[in-house]
C-alpha cells in the first residue's frame, strides 16, 4: 500500500482567519466545501492542512486524513486487525471513497483515495 499523504484535520469554525494566518506562511486554499477547508502549499502540494466546521456524513470530526492508493484494501487491513471502525467504507458525493478509524492513541484517522 502507498500513502500519496497525510493531513492534519484541525476542527474549526474560523475558516477565514485561518486562510489568512496559514496564508501569511504562504499557503493557498486547494478546496472548500463550506464544511471543510484546505489549505496546500504551492511549492509542495502535499504539504497541507484542513480545516473542518463539522464532517458532513460522519459523527466525528477526524484528526487527521490519510490518502492511500487503494483505500479498500486499507479497509480490509483495519477490519482484520480488529481496529475500530468509526465511520464505515464508503463512497462520498466529492470523489473520495473513505473511512474512519481510531488509533491506538485514540486518535481518529480518516482513510481515503480519490475516485
Amino acid at each position: 500500500m502507498t500513502v500519496h499523504r497525510v493531513v492534519p484535520n484541525v476542527q474549526s469554525g474560523a475558516v477565514q482567519e485561518n486562510r489568512e494566518f496559514y496564508g501569511l506562511l504562504g499557503f493557498e486554499e486547494v478546496m472548500n466545501l463550506g464544511w471543510i477547508m484546505t489549505l496546500a502549499s504551492p511549492s509542495s502540494p502535499t504539504a497541507q492542512i484542513s480545516f473542518i466546521a463539522g464532517d458532513k456524513t460522519a459523527p466525528v470530526v477526524p484528526d487527521m486524513s490519510v490518502e492511500v492508493d487503494d483505500v479498500d484494501a486499507a479497509y480490509a487491513v483495519m477490519r482484520e486487525s480488529g481496529a475500530e471502525v468509526v465511520h464505515p467504507l464508503q463512497d462520498e458525493e466529492w470523489g473520495v471513497r473513505r473511512f474512519f478509524v481510531r488509533d491506538p492513541n485514540g486518535r481518529v484517522v480518516n482513510v481515503l483515495g480519490h475516485r
